[in-house]
């Protein structure tokens, strides 16, 4: 991995939580609640037209692996 292209994201990342403050909020009460093998994930995205396009995943434990080690690497 690029270590200039993390600095680049963990600089975004920063702005972004500036700029949404709450979201980072949400994403620890979820990470405290457990992420586990099983959980179902949805996203919901409207479009400024009102267009909204909806998914959903359940993870599995290579899925959690992965939210644990992006969860080290922004910390």
């Amino acid at each position: 991995m690029n270590p200039m292209k993390l600095l680049q994201l963990k600089s975004a990342w920063d702005r972004f939580k500036n700029n949404h403050p709450k979201f980072p909020k949400y994403l620890s009460a979820v990470y405290q609640k457990g992420v586990k093998e099983g959980t179902l994930i949805e996203f919901k995205v409207t479009t400024p037209e009102g267009e909204e396009l909806s998914a959903n995943v359940r993870l599995k434990a290579d899925d959690v692996e992965l939210f644990k080690e992006m969860t080290e690497m922004f910390q």
